[in-house]
Order: C-alpha cells, then structure tokens, then sequence
C-alpha cells in the first residue's frame, strides 16, 4: 500500500478538458426510436433459442415423458431449499405419464422450514427453474 493521495488517480483539468473535446468530436451513434421495428436478426436468434419453445406454465403441465432436459429443479420461494432429480430417475420413481408439477409438488411437501402453524399456509411454495 502507498501513501499517496486519492487525487493522482483523478485526470488533471487540462486533461479532462482534452477528454471532452475528444468525445465531442466523435460521432454520435444514432439512437433507435422506441417503436423502430427490431432487425430480423433480433427475431431469428430468440426463435431460435431453446428457452422459446415451451413457457413455464406449458413446461410445468408436461409429461416427464415429454421433458426433454436431463435435470429437473424445482426450489421453494419460502425455505429456498433446492432439489434437483434426473429426469430418468424421476421416471423410474414416478412413471412416464406423471405431471412435472405434481412430482415437483411431492418433492417438496413436508420439508418446509418456513412454518406457521396454519394447515393452509405451511409446505413449500414450488418455483420452476431451469437448469
């Protein structure tokens, strides 16, 4: 560690004087309106993306047969526990015609640590993620 000054990091005035001056003389790259159409560039890469093929509340509702991701995650939005099955497993344990949501569910009940003593209120509140 040095004792210098905080200051001898800061650009002298003359210096930030220069600084400006050479922004200044830059060219402003144009800025889009709000409502300018996206490039088909934009489109074509989040079409493509793997995430666009099925929402949370469609990939909730498949089969395990269906899913085609090697890990399932479901974690609780009140203890923040995690668990993480392999779909083949889950498959094995529940069967292939088993609703995701269901098995998340039963992963997930009696292990809260969150309690509040009223029936309705306690278990684990699922939150779908992504591996």
């Amino acid at each position: 560690m040095t004792d210098r000054p905080a200051s001898w990091r800061m650009p002298t005035p003359k210096q930030m004087e220069k600084l400006a001056a050479q922004a200044a003389r830059r060219p402003a790259l144009p800025a889009a309106a709000p409502d300018a159409p996206l490039p088909a560039e934009y489109w074509e890469s989040v079409l493509k993306d793997p995430r666009a093929g099925a929402t949370e509340a469609q990939m909730r509702q498949r089969r395990l047969s269906e899913i085609q991701r090697h890990v399932l995650r479901i974690c609780c939005r009140r203890c923040e526990r995690t668990v993480e099955i392999q779909t083949a497993d889950a498959v094995r344990l529940y069967g292939g015609n088993a609703i995701w949501k269901h098995v998340a569910q039963r992963l997930l009940d009696k292990t809260c640590q969150q309690r509040t003593g009223r029936h309705e209120e306690d278990g684990c509140w699922p939150a779908f993620e992504t591996p």
